[in-house]
């Protein structure tokens, strides 16, 4: 991207590009979020089991993790992305770039978390439930 853009080091261009890039981003967690959620819920109503314990929880909390992700973070580092090339003065423009390293640091340790979410879900609805889990298998009478 800096070879397209010709840039250096301050990438003005290509950090607009990754802007682009984590809005679509974050569509993709909603969806994800809300069918993860439609599958707990699906087999609560159509397998009659109750809600898991450690599942359900983990789930919310990716998902609200990703809807703090797109739906505060990201303008609020679009904001001081657009402040740190264009801000009025010298010093709002260091402080802005300064502001914009420490939020872009907490939105990659919330990545990493959802990230981690997400396995953890994947492992916990990959796994048979009931006598398949203890290897106990149905005979046919």
């Amino acid at each position: 991207m800096r070879d397209l853009f010709h840039e250096t080091t301050d990438s003005y261009y290509t950090g607009g590009v990754a802007l682009v890039l984590f809005r679509r981003f974050f569509v993709l967690q909603y969806i994800c979020g809300v069918i993860a959620l439609l599958h707990l819920f699906a087999e609560k109503f159509y397998l009659g089991r109750a809600l898991p314990k450690f599942g359900t929880p983990l789930v919310l909390g990716v998902f609200a993790l990703s809807l703090v992700g797109g739906l505060w973070l990201e303008p609020r580092m679009e904001t001081l992305r657009h402040e740190r090339y264009f801000g009025p003065t010298v010093e709002q423009k260091e402080n802005a770039r300064h502001s914009f390293g420490m939020w872009h640091g907490i939105s990659q340790c919330a990545n990493l978390l959802i990230i981690g979410g997400l396995l953890v879900n994947l492992a916990r609805v990959s796994r048979p439930s009931g006598p398949l889990r203890h290897g106990v298998y149905y005979q046919i009478p």
